[in-house]
């Protein structure tokens, strides 16, 4: 068979996704924070893009404003220049140092001297420090020469964010090239310092590190948490009691003060992780009994096209090629980034009023009304296809009368039920979280009973289902739900 070389035209057709509509589906699945950001990456690299923060304006005030306006235009302009000359009168009446002191962060024009014992505005916006700052601190207040600081400062600079120490000692002797009684030494430094159970190996030592701080170093918890910590995690009275030759009542009280009194994690208070706070991207609130949907635009800014730009392309003629390319090419990308948003903010309202309508009884009454829900019905009702709505549900959040919840919360699987509509499995997760709130901490309920009892409201899933839903809602198994009840 012969090799050639062929020119060869051919017909098809693709879909081809231009930057625009890439930039418009990323958008869409963003949330309300992410979009923040987005924006604000926007305005700064598109100059023809600008924030738009002229207040909005209703017909009332546009009618007001225009009545007004010619009769306060003098004076308006005689009050400027008088409060101008005022302010620089008074600038030098103002009490800095109060100020610089000042915790509310508002000037103050009061002559007399704050107390000494003020607290400074800088104290709320130090940056908490570290756990490694921390021991350093501690450390510095040591009786420790140069070699010894050198180890302490390999042991704390090889912890955890849990605290513990990582490394054995005989890998501090090879790295500091010291013995292993220094090291020894300095291990125990460093266990004395604050938080307790600091520089532990694991999570047994940290806790008799920490019951060894309270003078309970040969306690019965002491005993529990060297040699029996597994019995521990299990609450296992029955047979902690047994092998620590104690009565069952000793045992729990031994048991209750470890874990309430003590930490497992020394370091994790120190962890130099922020917090992510949920904000619901739309609320539903009911008023006048009737639900009304609001998209949540707060701290995000209103757009608008650079007028600066458009009168440049409009008016200058002699303007280079290329340079009225680029300005014209910046323009329509701004616009088309303020429609992508507008039709992100649309896309948006529509699919919570699609869910509004498919879970009007959750939104009534409550999880346990939460019908079964697809992306295919919301889809199929707005005219949508299934991978929008899939974005739009994406990482965004809901307020409602009955909490808030993530908007792929209302799409849940159907659980088929005898002589009755379909339960939602969310709806089937509430059931069994209630029962088990409801049990007898004497005689926790089973996999088995609770299936059964779900049987008796017709409602019929498989030991293994309420088991994976147990899971789910991060609720324990029996044995270890189990409390043995007090007898005083």
């Amino acid at each position: 068979m012969a090799l050639e070389l062929r020119l060869q035209l051919k017909l098809a057709q693709k879909l081809i996704m231009t930057p625009q509509l890439r930039q418009a589906i990323k958008l869409l699945q963003l949330n309300r924070l992410e979009l923040s950001d987005a924006l604000q990456a926007e305005i700064e690299q598109n100059p023809a893009l600008e924030e738009d923060t002229s207040p909005p304006e209703t017909t009332e005030n546009l009618h007001a404003l225009s009545s007004t306006t010619e009769q306060s235009t003098e004076s308006g302009r005689e009050q400027d220049i008088t409060q101008k000359v005022e302010v620089s009168d008074n600038m030098n009446e103002v009490n800095w140092e109060d100020y610089a002191n000042n915790f509310d962060s508002n000037f103050s024009f009061a002559h007399e001297t704050p107390p000494a014992d003020a607290p400074s505005q800088f104290e709320f916006i130090s940056e908490k420090p570290g756990l490694m700052a921390y021991l350093q601190w501690q450390l510095a207040h040591c009786d420790l020469d140069d070699k010894e600081m050198e180890i302490a400062l390999y042991i704390i600079g090889n912890l955890n964010r849990y605290g513990f120490l990582e490394v054995a000692v005989e890998k501090v002797v090879e790295a500091i090239a010291c013995e292993r009684d220094d090291a020894e030494y300095i291990l125990e430094v460093i266990q004395d310092l604050d938080p307790p159970g600091i520089g532990a190996r694991d999570i047994s030592e940290s806790l008799y590190l920490q019951l060894e701080r309270l003078d309970k170093g040969d306690s019965l918890a002491a005993e529990i948490v060297q040699h029996h910590l597994p019995l521990l995690v299990s609450r296992n009275f029955k047979a902690l009691s047994k092998v620590t030759g104690r009565k069952k009542l000793e045992v729990v009280r031994a048991v209750d003060f470890i874990t309430t009194e003590l930490t497992p994690f020394p370091g994790l208070p120190f962890t130099s992780e922020n917090t992510n706070y949920i904000v619901p991207d739309v609320y539903i609130q009911k008023i006048d009994g009737e639900y009304v949907i609001r998209l949540n635009n707060e701290d995000i800014p209103r757009l608008k096209l650079s007028t600066h730009y458009q009168e440049l392309l409009r008016d200058c003629k002699d303007m280079e090629k290329e340079s009225r390319h680029y300005i014209s090419d910046k323009l329509k990308n701004a616009d088309w980034f303020i429609k992508s948003l507008h039709q992100r903010q649309q896309t948006i309202y529509k699919v919570v009023e699609s869910l509004l309508k498919f879970q009007s009884d959750f939104f009534e009454h409550g999880p346990r009304y939460l019908r079964p829900l697809i992306l295919k019905n919301v889809a199929d009702d707005i005219d949508m296809h299934e991978s929008t709505i899939s974005r739009v549900t994406s990482n965004k959040y809901i307020h409602t009368p009955q909490g808030i919840y993530e908007l792929k919360y209302f799409f849940s699987a159907a659980i088929p039920r005898e002589g009755g509509d379909a339960l939602a499995a969310e709806s089937v997760k509430v059931r069994i979280k209630k029962m088990i709130q409801d049990e007898d901490r004497g005689k926790p309920l089973s996999d088995n009973a609770i299936s059964a009892k779900l049987a008796e409201q017709d409602i019929k899933i498989a030991r293994r289902t309420v088991a994976k839903y147990r899971d789910q809602l991060k609720i324990l198994p029996v044995k270890h739900r189990r409390h043995a009840k007090h007898s005083s």
